[in-house]
């Protein structure tokens, strides 16, 4: 039996969310040593991040539910299941964003500064996202013969898991490196930068992908769209920055 099998078995869904909550828990821990250094208070910022993690789940939940309004009828209970797959993960960071904005406004949390602490959180959280998707299946790659490919699904595919992993791990070991800035927002920033062109990359090698408009694929699009605006604010905050000098 394969290494690869092993993992699967060990942490066949749900138990592959153990690997969402680990990377969690090392991400939060990270966030928190790291929040001194861009002037957040800790403990606004770990109020922050509870409301946030509820509202995510929460919401992931219910856009999901009503987005398969049909099934979720059937069972209700379902609601209350353990697998990821009856998620809307996009849907939840959109209710966690909105939610961890208003709350930060309310207690007049700094958005820049704020999204600096909380960067290692959500590269950390990359990382157990892309671990958890090679236990489960998810993500997978497009058939191929190079040699590296792993079997899933009945055949040899790219193991994108594996290169989402390998770009994550590299994406939190840039951002962990660098030093205190004046810049307020540009770990942010650069996390999205990265994040954004991995997946430009990654998604080529997908065989599971969405597509549009006579065959792009949307997560190509998007990844565009966000790496732009990610450079854009990069350079501004360059030029901010030389003028201040």
């Amino acid at each position: 039996m394969s290494i690869l099998s092993v993992f699967q078995n060990l942490f066949v869904p749900p138990r592959d969310l153990i690997l969402i909550i680990l990377a969690a828990w090392i991400g939060l821990t990270l966030s928190e040593r790291r929040a001194p250094r861009h002037h957040v208070n800790l403990d606004s910022l770990s109020n922050l991040l509870l409301i946030s993690l509820v509202s995510f789940v929460a919401g992931g939940r219910v856009l999901y539910a009503l987005e398969n309004l049909a099934i979720f009828a059937q069972s209700p209970a379902s609601i209350f299941s353990l697998d990821t797959a009856l998620f809307d993960q996009w849907g939840g960071l959109v209710v966690a964003a909105i939610t961890a904005f208003a709350y930060g406004r309310r207690i007049h949390l700094l958005l820049w500064p704020s999204l600096d602490a909380l960067t290692p959180l959500f590269a950390t959280l990359a990382i157990g996202i892309a671990f958890s998707h090679l236990a489960s299946g998810a993500a997978f790659g497009k058939e191929t013969n190079v040699p590296w490919a792993i079997d899933q699904w009945g055949a040899s595919r790219h193991p994108t898991q594996i290169y989402e992993i390998i770009a994550s791990i590299l994406t939190l070991a840039l951002i962990l490196i660098q030093k205190p800035t004046v810049k307020p927002g540009y770990e942010f920033l650069l996390f999205v930068a990265l994040t954004s062109a991995s997946r430009l990359v990654i998604e080529g090698f997908r065989g599971d992908s969405t597509l549009i408009l006579g065959g792009l694929r949307a997560a190509q699009i998007a990844a565009w769209l966000i790496l732009l605006i990610a450079l854009i604010g990069l350079d501004y905050q360059k030029r901010l920055n030389h003028e201040k000098e």
